[in-house]
Formats: C-alpha cells, sequence, structure tokens
C-alpha cells in the first residue's frame, strides 16, 4: 500500500505586503503550505456558518422543545 494521492495543485496569483514576504521567506515559512492552511480553514469555517443558517430554524425548534420537554435521557433516568 502506497501513500494517498496528493490532491492537483493550482497555480494562484495573490499580492501581499512585499517586505512582508520578503520576512517570511527569510524565516523559511512555506507560502503555499501557509496559504493552504488558511484557505482550509476558511472554507470550514464559511461551510460551518451557512450550515448553521440554513438549519437555524430546526436547531431554535430543537431547542424550544428540550427546554419544554427535557431531553430523551431526562425522562427515563431524570433530571
Amino acid at each position: 500500500m502506497g501513500q494517498p494521492a496528493k490532491p492537483p495543485r493550482k497555480a494562484v496569483n495573490l499580492r501581499a505586503d512585499a517586505e512582508l514576504v520578503e520576512l517570511a521567506k527569510s524565516l523559511g515559512i512555506n507560502l503555499s503550505q501557509l496559504f493552504e492552511q488558511g484557505l482550509r480553514q476558511a472554507v470550514a469555517a464559511e461551510r460551518k456558518r451557512r450550515w448553521e443558517e440554513e438549519n437555524r430554524e430546526a436547531i431554535d425548534n430543537y431547542n424550544r422543545r428540550v427546554e419544554r420537554d427535557g431531553t430523551f435521557a431526562e425522562r427515563y433516568w431524570g433530571r
């Protein structure tokens, strides 16, 4: 069994503070890895935000029901 295949890469053009880029390079910071890591975090946060927005009504309804009736466990094992 070999290593999992790496996803294909796409070249992108970005603009950033030139001094900051040079400083990062001089410190050995891999800008591609840093960008990918930040992009992953931003995508995950936006997907979470959208999911919560799309499901807000159901979440609110569930929370109201738990407030009113308690949880399944509480009904059988006490509050």
